[in-house]
This record gives structure tokens, C-alpha cells and sequence, in this order.
């Protein structure tokens, strides 16, 4: 059922342009071959902001109320966090030695 707030085929068509041009931008700063930590950046950069575009018009948050964007992000925000305190405890299980 479609309203006056959905998106019509040429915006998703021009989404789908815009990062099909990402991933182009993405492929010739990569056959350039920059320095290791400028091709990182570059290429971080260039995927927030394809997650940000699927994120708002893919999974409709840019049609959404703003309340559950203010909610689901600082939860996302968190659980990241919260993972981030776990990854050293994960590494250092590699060194424990099991006692049979």
C-alpha cells in the first residue's frame, strides 16, 4: 500500500546509482594503491556511508518516526561497546592451556 511518504522507483533507482558509483570510487582507489592506512580510511569511510544510505532508504528508517532512530542507534551504539569489553577475554582464551 503505498503513501504519499514512500519513495518512488527513480529515488530507488537513483540510490541504487549513487552506490553503484560508491563501489566504482571504492574499486579505483584501490587499483591505485595508496598507502595501507590511507586506502583504510578511504575505504571506511566510503562503507559508512553505504550502511547509512541502506540503512535510511532500505530498511525505511528515513520514513520512520525519529524516536525509533534516536532509540535504535544508542542501543546498536552500546551492544557494540559492550562487545568491544569481550573480544580481549575471547583472545586470551587461545593461550589457556585446558587441564585434562
Amino acid at each position: 500500500m503505498a503513501t504519499d511518504r514512500d519513495p518512488s522507483m527513480a529515488t530507488y533507482l537513483g540510490i541504487w546509482v549513487g552506490l553503484l558509483a560508491i563501489v566504482g570510487i571504492e574499486v579505483a582507489v584501490t587499483y591505485r594503491h595508496p598507502a595501507t592506512k590511507d586506502l583504510l580510511a578511504v575505504l571506511l569511510i566510503l562503507a559508512f556511508i553505504e550502511a547509512g544510505i541502506g540503512l535510511l532508504y532500505f530498511m525505511h528508517m528515513k520514513y520512520e518516526r525519529k524516536i525509533l532512530f534516536w532509540t535504535v542507534v544508542p542501543i546498536t551504539l552500546f551492544v557494540l561497546l559492550m562487545m568491544d569489553h569481550v573480544w580481549a577475554d575471547a583472545f586470551r582464551m587461545f593461550n589457556l592451556r585446558l587441564i585434562q
